[in-house]
């Protein structure tokens, strides 16, 4: 009886000591994969930047890889929010119910977009740049979790136009005004200059109040103060790809704006910046509007709405702006803080001839007050003195801003 029972517990105690050696070995298996996803998403080399202090980077948020599985729903692909060249972004929920976008990057062995887009992220502290909260590198790919952003993006509200939201014309001049401020942010008030290099459409979101929010910085390269160009191979979109740039491959902060003039005659058109119905030589819309410009037919491609709601003069005003940004001596562009200052003159000036003078004074001035840390070392005072000392029925916006006379 005895032996019977010895037999039994030592039957039991080999169960358990192999179902604990199991696991201890699935343990250790599961640990070396992760270290070696961590090496292979480069882990070592984040590591190395941030330890180095090359780079001015806050403290890293790392989540698990179970946390991000289960915030996906195992990366179901009801999840998918959209797929571009750099790999898919998923809508998910955090155990604290916080909703997130997590980026799934297509590596291939080489982490540098992931990388890069990491650093890059962590430097900035924007309102109208999307925020990153973390990332993973425990997956055979590595992730980015950023704060979601629920309303798409801006190419789909200007070309694919939901009835139930129309793009008025205070919207568009508002977005404009606030991606120009996030560009003046990145070229001239981040820790270090940042040039975005991928401005388009479809790279600004909108927030739940259709705020715009610059994102994907993949391809985006942080400079030395001293530095007035990158040299590098050539990358872009096509239709908002400085042709400076490329044919010197040289990218300054005027590429950047190059391509924001793309965006922002996007807004003035409604039209895309490639389109297949006009002619080879004005496929792109940039080529398209400097034509309509130097013909003086502007008007006839500017969206029927900006028509129907834009004071006259003030759409002259943005269209003279973007001629400028476009123009293809990079040294004869504005800068972003002269785009930005511009923008906002024209949005206050735009407000005070829409009637309610002082209280859209105020809701600018509270809109800007809200991010005001961002804005150290800069003020707006030249455009407040112009505001506070100009009246819609004393003084024309002709006289208060510069406008470029279409020819």
């Amino acid at each position: 009886m005895y032996a019977g029972v010895s037999s039994s517990l030592g039957s039991v105690i080999l169960l358990l000591g192999g179902w604990l050696l199991y696991k201890l070995i699935r343990k250790r298996i599961i640990k070396k994969r992760k270290e070696k996803f961590f090496k292979k998403n480069g882990g070592l080399l984040l590591k190395q930047k941030l330890s180095s202090g090359e780079e001015n980077v806050d403290k890293v948020v790392l989540f698990t890889l179970k946390e991000l599985e289960n915030a996906t729903d195992n990366f179901n692909l009801n999840r998918i929010l959209g797929k571009g060249g750099q790999g898919t972004v998923y809508k998910g929920m955090l155990v604290d119910g916080k909703i997130v976008a997590v980026k799934k990057f297509k590596v291939q062995g080489n982490t540098a977009e992931f990388i890069n887009e990491f650093v890059v992220l962590n430097q900035i502290n924007h309102r109208n740049v999307v925020k990153l909260l973390g990332c993973c590198l425990e997956d055979e790919v590595p992730l980015l979790v950023y704060e979601f952003i629920p309303n798409g993006n801006l190419y789909e509200h200007l070309h694919e136009q939901n009835e139930d939201l129309p793009m008025t014309w205070d919207m568009r001049l508002r977005i404009a005004s606030e991606i120009a401020g996030a560009l003046f942010y990145l070229h001239s008030i981040a820790s270090q200059p940042i040039y975005h290099r991928d401005i388009k459409s479809t790279n600004i979101l909108l927030d739940e109040k259709y705020r715009a929010k610059v994102a994907d910085f993949g391809t985006s390269r942080i400079v030395s103060a001293e530095a007035t160009h990158l040299t590098t191979v050539v990358q872009g979109t096509f239709g908002y790809l400085d042709p400076e740039y490329f044919q010197t491959s040289q990218f300054t902060d005027k590429s950047d704006v190059y391509s924001f003039g793309v965006v922002l005659v996007e807004l003035l058109t409604g039209q895309k910046a490639i389109s297949s119905i006009r002619s080879d030589e004005v496929r792109g819309l940039a080529s398209f509007f400097v034509v309509c410009m130097e013909e003086n037919q502007v008007f006839d491609i500017v969206d029927k709405r900006v028509l129907k709601e834009g004071e006259k003069e003030h759409i002259i005003a943005v269209a003279n702006l973007a001629y400028r940004c476009l123009e293809l001596n990079g040294r004869k562009r504005p800068t972003m803080k002269q785009v930005t200052l511009e923008l906002e003159g024209i949005r206050r000036l735009d407000y005070w001839k829409g009637g309610s003078a002082q209280e859209n004074f105020e809701e600018i001035e509270l809109d800007r007050n809200e991010d005001n840390q961002l804005w150290d070392g800069y003020s707006y005072s030249n455009v407040s003195e112009t505001l506070h000392t100009t009246t819609s029925s004393s003084r024309e916006l002709s006289e208060v801003m510069p406008i470029l006379k279409i020819k």
